[in-house]
């Protein structure tokens, strides 16, 4: 008899990022009013699951979104540093399209290679991190389900690796809207399927402070 395990990955709920930069792993940059509504809508969405386990990235706004699902099932909340976000050499500029960094030739020279990517973190080593964290979750929800909170690059990084899809893509086209769910189900230690829901309503990947 095979063991089902589910892990859902959240992405982060939106923050609150007036000045437009790429934030990354720095800190002081929590949810904004509609990102804490989105964890609330994301903890009414699995106030109904078999969750017996919740880890967050460390980062603020990972924690913050993690809140409501742990209260709502009464767990306590543990973090793991594998779900950070990726590192990134842009991080605290403006990276979007026509402004920024991007526009500045000395920036340039770390675009070079997008396939490890050059600007940041090797794509496999988050591939790495973001499935051995996947199966630590899995451990500890044997027979039910975990929830792990991460960030928008990690979890499309780990669903692609899992999907034997190559891991260098177009950032504009990730489908991991605010808020969504990627969730591993599991029989036994073996990876069955990959589904994705959007409880709180789809949101454009190409979106600067998200």
């Amino acid at each position: 008899m095979t063991t089902k395990t589910t892990v859902h990955f959240l992405r982060h709920g939106e923050v609150h990022n007036p000045e437009g930069i790429l934030y990354g792993r720095l800190p002081g940059f929590r949810l904004s009013d509609t990102g804490e509504r989105q964890a609330k809508i994301v903890a009414e969405f699995l106030a109904g699951r078999d969750i017996t386990h919740v880890v967050a990235s460390p980062l603020e706004r990972a924690q913050q979104t993690a809140r409501p699902a742990v209260d709502s099932h009464r767990l306590e909340l543990a973090t793991d540093d594998r779900l950070i976000e990726s590192g990134n050499r842009f991080e605290g500029l403006k990276v979007s399209v026509g402004d920024g960094a991007l526009r500045k030739p000395q920036h340039w020279g770390k675009l070079h290679d997008p396939f490890t990517p050059s600007w940041g973190e090797p794509y496999l080593e988050i591939a790495h991190r973001m499935f051995a964290a996947a199966h630590r979750a899995r451990a500890a929800a044997e027979g039910h389900e975990a929830l792990c909170v991460s960030h928008q690059l990690p979890i499309w990084t780990l669903r692609r690796f899992v999907e034997g899809k190559r891991l260098w893509h177009d950032p504009r086209k990730r489908q991991c809207s605010l808020a969504s769910l990627t969730s591993l189900v599991f029989e036994d230690e073996r990876l069955v399927r990959v589904e994705y829901t959007e409880p709180a309503g789809a949101t454009d990947p190409r979106v600067t402070g998200a």
